[in-house]
């Protein structure tokens, strides 16, 4: 079986930082990527940032110079680290992982970011 959980999130302040951790447990031998959405309320859920199995990235374009992703395989770990937060940061963050094979995508069950003063 496998399973993904987040950790990481909770309250700062708007310019603060926040480092976001996916750690997998089980195997999945067909990754195309890893990465991070999130869903704010009223909102559809949205990526964030993502990372390919060759080490390219990708952000959407709000998050761009202020977050950034990595991996660790060796730990079976994504991590995203996040700077200079805004309101609009707020949302529930979910970890991804997509795969070339069946289910083609893993998700896990979310962390709260909220960014206030």
């Amino acid at each position: 079986q496998v399973q993904l959980v987040e950790s990481g999130g909770g309250l700062v302040q708007p310019g603060g930082s926040l480092r976001l951790s996916c750690a997998r447990s089980g195997s999945i031998f067909s990754i195309q990527a890893m990465g991070w959405y999130r869903q704010a309320p009223g909102k559809q859920r949205e990526l964030v940032a993502a990372i390919t199995s060759g080490g390219s990235t990708n952000y959407a374009d709000s998050v761009k110079g202020r977050f950034t992703i990595s991996r660790d395989n060796a730990k079976r770990t994504v991590s995203l680290q996040m700077n200079s937060l805004k309101p609009e940061d707020t949302a529930v963050y979910y970890c991804n992982v997509r795969s070339y094979s069946q289910p083609w995508n893993y998700w896990g069950q979310g962390t709260q970011v909220t960014v206030s003063s």
